[in-house]
């Protein structure tokens, strides 16, 4: 699927690609509407229906993924909510051999996310997987999500990239549809990001199920791999 000689730059989301979509599906369809009516002592389903209205309208902007936007909004403290769940933050199935075989060649790997700085701070803190990045790069620092072709335009200026030698990994099909009108030429995404819901079928762009199916030296292919790929 992959011809790693291709490749100089992989940017990987995190959210649903790294890590299990299931903790943040949980704790905005379920976590946050519960702790939001008993708050204010409502019915739980009328609740649910106006958050959830509420979120869907801010969709593909950045307010979407802004915790600050949403703690004042509800007037809650939606980091440390997130906190009281973090034992749920859970890293996706072979992703941290993955971004071992990834450290060890000649690939530059940047962290892209939408997630706020703090949310991110969070699950970095969780899974222990900033080492493994070259740089890490958030939404918020360029003010513009991935949906915006701004973001991108900022992400090659202080971390220049040559696209034709790019792979993306996201589970978003807007954000791969935004990377490749940027010129990305290798986008890929994943068939199932919430490992409690069923995985899709098909999709719009090349996907995988998990991530030993693009290893970069897999035990097939590693004594085939130039030495210059894992030095």
């Amino acid at each position: 699927m992959i011809n790693w000689h291709t490749i100089d730059t992989v940017l990987l989301d995190m959210d649903g690609t790294l890590l299990d979509l299931h903790y943040d599906n949980h704790f905005w369809l379920e976590y946050l509407p519960r702790r939001y009516a008993d708050k204010h002592q409502r019915p739980i389903d009328e609740v649910k229906a106006e958050l959830f209205s509420q979120i869907m309208s801010q969709k593909g902007h950045l307010n979407w993924y802004c915790l600050d936007y949403w703690s004042q909004r509800l007037e809650m403290d939606i980091i440390e909510l997130k906190r009281e769940i973090k034992h749920m933050i859970v890293i996706r199935p072979h992703v941290e051999e993955f971004l071992r075989q990834l450290r060890h060649s000649h690939h530059q790997v940047i962290l892209v996310t939408n997630a706020h700085r703090d949310g991110l701070v969070l699950k970095l803190e969780q899974t222990g997987l900033e080492p493994w990045f070259d740089e890490i790069v958030a939404s918020h620092d360029y003010q513009a999500p991935k949906e915006q072709q701004q973001f991108w335009q900022q992400l090659q200026q202080q971390h220049p990239f040559d696209p034709a030698k790019t792979l993306f990994i996201d589970d978003s099909i807007s954000v791969l549809e935004s990377a490749q009108q940027y010129g990305i030429k290798h986008l890929l995404t994943l068939l199932q990001p919430d490992s409690k819901k069923a995985a899709q079928t098909k999709s719009d762009f090349p996907s995988i199920l998990h991530f030993d199916e693009i290893m970069p030296l897999t035990s097939k292919n590693k004594n085939n791999t130039p030495s210059s790929q894992h030095e």
